[in-house]
């Protein structure tokens, strides 16, 4: 079986990735072209909704708006740049495995070829961490589909398995 990026994962940051790249293309028009079409009374009274009390006050905010949607637009294409990036990433992972042992990244293992494995973020979060020889693999089953059929190969009980109902007390 070869682990899949999960389809809900994909198209949620896929969402978000491009939601943050409009987002600062639409800061980037506001803050290049919009708001300096308009002359700073124009922007005062848009922004503060309300005529402005002095020319010093409708410059100084014309300015700062312009800045701020420029500082939007920034965080925005770095928002969408870290969530594409980590996407891209995660779709890279090239990992499958059969009842004999894996391959990762081209290279063939056992399962007792593992030097670690990590099962402290299984329970809670479906994450197991192997340790090889070349390196470190990040298995997360929110991130590909068929890790929870990968990780009783590695320790981790089923999850169809039911713990014992505890003793009542008299």
């Amino acid at each position: 079986m070869t682990l899949r990026l999960n389809r809900e994962f994909f198209v949620r940051h896929l969402f978000v990735a491009v939601l943050m790249f409009g987002m600062g293309c639409w800061f980037g028009y506001d803050g290049y072209v919009g708001y300096p079409a308009k002359t700073p009374a124009e922007l005062y009274r848009e922004i503060e909704k309300s005529d402005a009390p002095n020319d010093e006050a409708a410059q100084r905010v014309y300015v700062n708006a312009i800045a701020r949607q420029k500082q939007f637009m920034c965080l925005a294409f770095l928002a969408s740049l870290l969530v594409g990036g980590h996407l891209f990433a995660v779709s890279r992972l090239k990992f499958s495995f059969d009842g004999e042992g894996f391959t990762w990244n081209g290279r063939r293992y056992a399962y007792g070829d593992a030097q670690a494995v990590d099962r402290s973020r299984w329970d809670k979060k479906r994450i197991l961490v192997v340790t090889l020889p070349e390196g470190r693999v990040t298995l997360d089953a929110w991130h590909h589909m068929g890790v929870k059929e990968l990780a009783p190969h590695f320790g981790v009980p089923p999850d169809n398995s039911v713990a014992a109902p505890a003793a009542e007390q008299p």
